[in-house]
């Protein structure tokens, strides 16, 4: 058992988190590094020993470079590796800092010394060891030169190195230590010799050394630490074993006045935490539950119990650490159902209760402004442990009351820093989020019950305005800092909300106008925040949930969010195609639908490139059905017309019979996909007249329509095979079931009919479209074949004069056949030549114009209107017009107008 009288030889610097500070060497030994026992056996000698091989080795390398010598460094340099393996003593960190200097000068012609040298820097990243509490101290320079010889090292060119020095101080950083440098083989064995339940058994001995307690709590925290604790706490749950470890922990408690009694007296606390989480150990029945518990509450309801007489505790570091161990050990109490009775009998919820309340300053003898603060963020997040297995103590403190008070306090403006030192202070230094956080947990813990009680309770009080109030304060600060206590504060408000306000209509009227204005911001979320890491996700979902809850149902607040565009909202996020969202999101769309008004704004809105809803709706079932595995033909058809639904999975599952109270695999199934949800969504749109679908559309839309009929179908299969199972159905239930199995079978294939003349038809349309498209195709091409060819003709006639003569000729004929054969009698006939034209191109704007001849007045016209038997004023003058010239000759005649 040497290796038990000398356990810190193998010590890291650094204690586990777990355990107490290192104690003082004037107050007792310390598990840190105490003094070894008379009866070890002396190490001196191979300390000696250790120094003569490393001076050795050191010589050695810095003898001539001969190749018989390098053989021989090599190998002193394993068997130092060899010797050091379980870490470097401290003592001869100075020997180790000259090896790896020679190392690194050998390094540069022979590279032989690359792994020795990597092997030995790899033990730098390992615990040092000690001898004395004094090295840590005496040596301290020493390891300081170490780690800035590991820089210097980066010198040599060899990147194996270069790698082994930053793992050497990535090492520094890691607390978790190696099995081999704890004895790990020499625990097991003990473990196997019942060493846990012996050293436990014998704690009262009788004990002149003063050290039995002390080393028998070593070799317990290293079996803990190097074996399975499962199996150490079993050896410790016995009646007898948990009997000692109370009346030791007692005598510490009532007579230990040192620093060192104080600090075991901790450490056996934790084991005795540790055994209290096994449910099987006696802690109850020896009477050790109780006394933890009165000690928990001692100094918050100052009760006299006999058990704690003539206790004096103080306000030290020791005490306060035993405070938070006996608030830790409560929260493990309370999953014991046999042990909340105690805790109600003994006070626990007013003790927790006790530091709902603002901070008060510390006097003299009292707790530190941050220790109370620990300690008051450490009762509250044991209350939410504690609360919902004591809902009538609950209820009876006026707990809700006073955490609405205290929610108020931290929303107001009264100067308070928080220290935010404790993990449970984690983010509430200079504020108060800490304390809104673990209120809004015991909330969130009470009401997840669903107690009428407590939820009437809560909302006599005021709470949904007062947690409508807190989701402002939360989104506000959010927009200086998003970070992830806002955003649990926020997700944990929204729950407490949604388990108030469910089914009740009243309360939902409440939650109504400002409750749905705060939630369109959260369902508006940048969907890329979703993937931050930070809780968003969380906090949409809580927001979803709310809206479930505490808007669905109400008429009023239904309306009012269908005024703000909320389904459009709900409608973009289901577009994002995210399958954890979709479940919830159609959920409360088929809910929605109930109100008559909602199936308008599905069949208005409009997403990316104009999508419709029922388009959105039939892809997100295509894609259901692929994930589930449901067979198709490539055009989307059914080719299974026997089970046109059924999913991959299901056709794996074997039928069992069930009782007829339990549901089948075929009815289960509805409720673990969403194709039941979009089923009542088309069907509230309707199947008829749906915008924006393709054949497609229309094919998969053909198997939607009638999802329920196959559904069915899928459900006398189920029943048919059952009965098959047990009994041989007589004739004409037989034939009863054959019909049925035919009737589904043919809805299968009246679907699949359909669907071929969905796509046929849409063949035919394509081919039509197609016929139409070449035949606009075709005249295009023609148009620009006839102005390519007049393009020509004019080209031709500008070249050519013969050719503008035919044209001329050509064009004669052509006013000659157009003009009527019948002449008539007295008209007046127009010459079509312009005179003194030059162009090979048609006339422009000029137009002339004769007057009318002197023997047609009085003619046949002279009746009419239009006669002009009354001459105007304006005869004289009309007389003396020969012609009327155009615009254009008139700009000529005037010149170029100024």
């Amino acid at each position: 058992m040497s290796s038990l009288a000398e356990p810190q030889a193998s010590r890291p610097l650094s204690r586990s988190p777990a355990r107490s500070p290192a104690l003082s060497p004037a107050l007792g030994p310390s598990r840190c590094g105490g003094e070894r026992r008379k009866g070890a056996p002396d190490g001196g000698a191979s300390q000696e020993t250790r120094s003569a091989d490393l001076n050795h080795a050191i010589r050695l390398l810095e003898g001539s470079d001969s190749s018989n010598l390098e053989e021989e460094q090599l190998k002193v340099l394993k068997k130092v590796v060899k010797r050091f393996e379980n870490g470097l003593p401290l003592k001869d960190l100075a020997q180790i800092i000259d090896i790896l200097n020679l190392c690194a000068e050998k390094v540069n012609e022979q590279e032989a010394f690359i792994e020795p040298m990597c092997e030995l820097i790899k033990l730098c990243g390992l615990p040092f060891q000690k001898k004395k509490l004094s090295d840590e101290v005496s040596y301290s320079v020493t390891v300081s030169k170490l780690i800035a010889q590991l820089g210097y090292l980066m010198r040599v060119p060899s990147s194996q190195v270069r790698i082994q020095i930053c793992k050497c101080i990535i090492s520094f950083y890691k607390m978790e230590l190696p099995r081999k440098l704890l004895s790990g083989v020499n625990c097991r064995h003990m473990l196997k010799a019942q060493a846990a339940s012996r050293l436990c058994l014998y704690l009262n001995d009788v004990d002149p050394s003063g050290q039995l307690v002390f080393r028998s709590s070593e070799i317990l925290w290293n079996l803990l630490e190097n074996t399975s604790k499962e199996e150490v706490v079993n050896q410790l749950s016995s009646l007898e074993c948990v009997h000692a470890l109370k009346e030791v922990f007692v005598d510490l408690l009532l007579h230990g006045f040192r620093h060192y009694d104080r600090q075991l007296r901790n450490d056996l606390l934790v084991i005795a935490t540790l055994v209290a989480e096994n449910p099987a150990a006696p802690m109850i029945e020896s009477g050790f539950t109780t006394l933890l518990v009165v000690l928990a509450t001692y100094t918050e309801v100052k009760i006299p119990n006999p058990l704690l007489k003539g206790l004096k505790l103080t306000f030290s570091y020791e005490d306060f650490e035993m405070k938070k161990l006996l608030f830790n050990i409560i929260g493990i109490l309370s999953k014991d159902p046999r042990a909340v009775q105690l805790l109600s009998e003994n006070d626990v919820m007013p003790a927790l209760l006790y530091y709902v309340k603002p901070h008060q300053k510390p006097g003299f003898h009292e707790w530190s402004a941050s220790q109370y603060e620990e300690l008051q963020l450490h009762a509250i997040a044991i209350l939410a442990s504690v609360a919902p297995f004591l809902v009538d103590k609950y209820l009876s403190c006026q707990a809700n009351t006073l955490l609405l008070v205290f929610l108020e306090w931290c929303m107001g403006q009264d100067p308070f820093f928080g220290q935010g030192n404790s993990f449970h202070g984690t983010g509430g230094r200079g504020n108060k989020l800490a304390q809104m956080r673990y209120s809004l947990r015991v909330l969130r813990s009470v009401v997840s019950l669903y107690d009428d009680a407590v939820n009437l309770n809560l909302c006599d009080q005021g709470a949904i305005s007062q947690l409508l109030d807190i989701l402002k304060y939360a989104a506000n600060k959010s927009k200086e800092r998003d970070d992830a206590i806002l955003l649990e504060i926020q997700a944990d408000t929204l729950f407490i909300l949604s388990a108030v306000c469910e089914n009740d209509a009243h309360r939902k009227e409440l939650f109504s106008y400002e409750g749905v204005d705060i939630l369109i911001p959260f369902i508006q979320m940048d969907p890329k925040k979703l993937y931050s890491g930070l809780g968003h996700n969380r906090l949409l979902f809580s927001a979803l949930d709310c809206l479930w809850a505490c808007v669905v149902g109400c008429y009023i607040a239904e309306d009012y969010f269908l005024e703000q565009q909320g389904v459009f909202l709900l409608l973009d996020l289901l577009a994002l195609k995210q399958k954890n969202l979709c479940n919830i999101i159609l959920g409360i769309l088929v809910e929605f639908c109930d109100n008559p008004r909602t199936t308008f704004h599905i069949s208005t809105w409009r997403g990316e490139k104009d999508q419709t809803a029922a388009n959105l709706l039939i892809q997100l079932w295509r894609q259901e059905e692929l994930d589930l595995g449901v067979k198709r033909d490539r055009y989307g058809r059914i080719a299974d017309v026997k089970r046109p639904i059924v999913s991959s999975f299901q056709k794996q599952q074997e039928v069992i019979p069930m009782p007829a109270n339990s549901p089948s695999f075929a009815i289960v199934e509805i409720s673990e996909n969403i194709r039941a949800k979009l089923y009542l969504l088309l069907c509230k749109l309707g199947f008829e007249d749906l915008p924006g679908l393709s054949a497609k559309d229309f094919v998969t839309l053909a198997i939607i329509r009638r999802y329920v009929d196959f559904k069915v179908g899928e459900v006398w299969s189920e029943v048919c095979t059952e009965l098959k199972e047990e009994f041989r159905p007589v004739a004409s239930d037989e034939e009863a079931l054959k019909v049925i199995s035919e009737v589904s079978e043919n809805i299968g294939r009246s679907v699949a009919a359909l669907q071929t003349e969905v796509l046929e038809s849409h063949h035919r349309q394509e081919i039509r479209e197609e016929e139409k498209t070449y035949t606009k195709i075709q005249a295009v091409h023609k148009q620009k074949e006839m102005v390519n060819k007049s393009w020509e003709n004019f080209l031709t006639r500008t070249s050519n004069y013969e050719a503008l003569k035919k044209a001329k000729r050509l064009q004669e004929k052509s006013i000659e056949a157009s003009r009527s054969k019948l002449k008539t009698q007295n008209g007046a006939v127009h010459s079509t030549d312009i005179k003194g034209l030059s162009t090979t191109i048609g006339s422009g704007r000029l137009v002339t114009v004769e007057s009318t001849p002197s023997q047609l007045i009085g003619g046949p016209l002279s009746g009419t209107d239009l006669a002009l038997g009354k001459p105007s004023v304006c005869e004289g003058a009309l007389k003396n017009i020969k012609r009327v010239k155009t615009l254009d000759s008139i700009k000529k005649d005037l010149g170029p107008v100024k």
